[in-house]
């Protein structure tokens, strides 16, 4: 019996789709414009699960009862995690306001940049916007930070409960409900090729083959962001476990935990959705853009083209247009390949930096003067 033919993957669907709208849109010109709805539809597509999806896997892992106390190493590992996200959402801030990825281009149109420009408020006005008085009024304005509040708290009252009465009914019904979410997404990645050829078709129609500038340079960001955080976290490890960082490369290879790289990738996001759209972002949204960064990667949802909903995620919950996600989406394959690099080797850093700090970091198997079976 014959094996079944496997298609093109999604992502390679995707690629194709991206490289195919930007030729048609710069060869057409203006009237790819005309094909603008279809990926509008897709990306609303997408919208209108997102708020539902973030709620219930925060509230999910909040309030599954399943956390353990690790102890020692668990807060070391996390003080790690933390440590070394921060600074590369820091890094990614820096490195977006030197290189500019967005700029270079206009995608939304002046009645977009004015409305995502007038979502303007002071410190004491974001904080305050952190707590809904409604947060069914938030999840129709997909207010996303009022929303993640609420499943914090959603998800520790469900948690207490859940441990007192021993009954895990709802538990299972929001993870549930969140499976159901989950396999909504997948559905519409179904039709994501589609959706990115008709945005980027529209965007490449009016500005050309030089919509592929900003995505070298958003890419260029990732490289380069790698590289930094390469030189500062290697030998800083190194120093503290006490070896040679020379070793180091032949370490990173099997592990993946944290999310520096993502950490970074999606600062850069941010930035480059508010400079192709021409928002700048005040001091107060740059806080909030680390901070959302970081609470994204704590917990990245796990769905087929999980990009897609970040930046989704990541553009509503600081009002900036949704335009550029094209773009990001059309590179991302490139995107995830700077990701996941950092990600892993870091992770053995951090596994490094916990081990030594307990005393149990054998240096004779790091300096590959005793051999182990892993």
């Amino acid at each position: 019996m014959e094996g079944k033919k496997k298609g093109l993957s999604l992502t390679t669907q995707i690629l194709i789709a991206a490289a195919g709208g930007v030729v048609f849109g710069s060869l057409i010109g203006p009237w790819a414009s005309n094909l603008k709805f279809i990926g509008d539809i897709f990306i609303r597509l997408i919208q209108m699960s997102v708020v539902l999806l973030v709620m219930t896997a925060v509230a999910g892992a909040v309030g599954s009862g399943d956390g353990q106390d690790v102890g020692k190493m668990g807060f070391h590992t996390f003080k790690w995690i933390i440590f070394f996200t921060l600074i590369s959402a820091g890094l990614g801030v820096m490195l977006s306001m030197l290189i500019q990825p967005g700029i270079g281009i206009e995608i939304a149109n002046a009645e977009a940049i004015a409305n995502a420009s007038a979502e303007t408020a002071s410190l004491q006005d974001t904080l305050l916007g952190f707590v809904s008085t409604n947060i069914i009024g938030s999840m129709a304005d997909s207010a996303m930070v009022p929303c993640i509040v609420f499943a914090l708290f959603f998800g520790t009252a469900m948690g207490t409960y859940t441990r007192q009465s021993g009954n895990r009914n709802l538990v299972e019904w929001v993870t549930g409900f969140n499976t159901i979410i989950t396999n909504i997404i997948k559905a519409v990645m179904h039709v994501a090729p589609i959706g990115i050829f008709c945005l980027l078709a529209n965007v490449a129609g009016s500005t050309g083959f030089k919509v592929i500038i900003p995505m070298i340079k958003f890419l260029g960001v990732l490289l380069l962001g790698d590289a930094v955080q390469f030189l500062i976290y290697g030998p800083l490890t190194a120093a503290l476990c006490k070896v040679n960082p020379a070793k180091m490369p032949k370490k990173f290879a099997k592990m993946s935990m944290n999310s520096c790289g993502a950490a970074l990738c999606y600062v850069a996001a941010i930035f480059f959705m508010a400079q192709s759209t021409g928002v700048q972002l005040t001091t107060s949204q740059m806080g909030m853009a680390i901070l959302l960064s970081c609470l994204m990667c704590m917990g990245t949802i796990v769905v087929p083209g999980g990009s897609v909903i970040v930046y989704t995620f990541l553009a509503s919950s600081l009002g900036l247009p949704l335009e550029s996600i094209a773009i990001l989406i059309g590179i991302d394959w490139f995107s995830g390949m700077f990701r996941t690099l950092m990600n892993v080797d870091v992770d053995v850093m951090v596994g490094m930096l916990v081990s030594s700090k307990l005393g149990d970091l054998d240096r004779d198997v790091y300096n590959e003067t005793k051999a182990v079976e892993y």
